[in-house]
């Protein structure tokens, strides 16, 4: 492994700094489940490793009680969402995706800003995200800007952050009432596995507890980049929700997948596994939403 050197900033207009004036051999780390793999295997040779560890507003957990926004800073690890009590019962597509990120261990010290920004179309962080409407708050020489998470990927392990530039929090915003949601892994085994597929659905009622104001689809592993399958959610949109709706809303899900064959796992295979956990997924969206009503 080629020696580098480790710089530990205490504030995001610091790291950005370093990072201009080491701009071709520095990499930004957070959690280091990824960056120091890769490092270590030869695939990347920095000479500044760019520690953002220690930049304490990264690594904020908070939701807003008067306007319902809740903010996640970067740096924030899947273990503390798995674990954060409102994540569970308020925001449960985003406990059940990071529950089934790799081990104990990795939980402990990966981040969800890392699992974003890592780019690979496998990422059980960014379907939850997606699927809440969360918008990434980016950092850079230039300042800030913001983009929707679904429009972060632009293919695999590559985004639209431009050189220097940080990712700094996700916020969600306002859930409507009568919403639930919920995420599947769908893999080989239980354990430490990447998905075969990944599918996050969120389904909004009326008032009537019945008919859809809201919906979406989202899936991981069915494309180069994470996806929404917006002709299913549009079926949704305004009908009586029910097993059957929903099984077509999976059928047309499943074809607007890009799935292919893989050492992993065959395209029909997948295919199918969105037909079935698109219903099943939003089944349990609806048991969600009348067990909190």
């Amino acid at each position: 492994m080629k020696p580098f050197k480790y710089l530990s900033p205490t504030t995001v207009e610091k790291a950005i700094s370093y990072y201009g004036e080491h701009s071709e051999t520095a990499k930004f780390i957070a959690g280091g489940t990824d960056v120091i793999v890769k490092v270590k295997e030869g695939w990347m040779e920095p000479d500044y490793l760019i520690s953002l560890k220690k930049i304490e507003e990264m690594g904020e957990l908070h939701k807003n009680e008067a306007t319902g926004e809740l903010s996640i800073g970067a740096l924030v690890t899947h273990a503390t969402l798995e674990k954060s009590l409102m994540i569970q019962n308020e925001y449960p597509i985003i406990y059940d995706a990071v529950s089934n990120i790799g081990s104990l261990q990795v939980r402990n010290v990966g981040t969800i800003g890392g699992n974003l920004i890592n780019a690979v179309p496998s990422a059980d962080g960014a379907i939850p995200l997606i699927a809440l409407d969360g918008v990434a708050l980016l950092h850079g020489p230039s300042g800030e800007r913001s983009a929707q998470v679904k429009d972060l990927f632009i293919a695999p392990y590559k985004t639209i952050l431009k050189s220097g530039e940080i990712l700094k929090k996700i916020t969600i915003p306002t859930q409507a009432p009568n919403t639930g949601s919920a995420y599947i892994k769908f893999g080989r085994r239980a354990a430490m596995e990447l998905p075969l597929i990944g599918i996050g659905v969120l389904l909004t009622l009326e008032d009537d507890m019945e008919t859809c104001s809201k919906a979406r689809i989202c899936l991981g592993v069915a494309a180069p980049t994470p996806m929404r399958a917006f002709d299913a959610e549009k079926l949704l949109i305004g009908k009586k929700i029910n097993k059957e709706i929903l099984i077509e809303a999976g059928n047309i899900a499943a074809d607007e997948s890009k799935v292919r064959n893989s050492i992993r796992g065959k395209a029909w295979h997948r295919k199918e596994m969105i037909r079935v956990h698109v219903k099943r997924m939003g089944l349990k969206c609806l048991e969600i939403i009348k067990n909190n009503s």
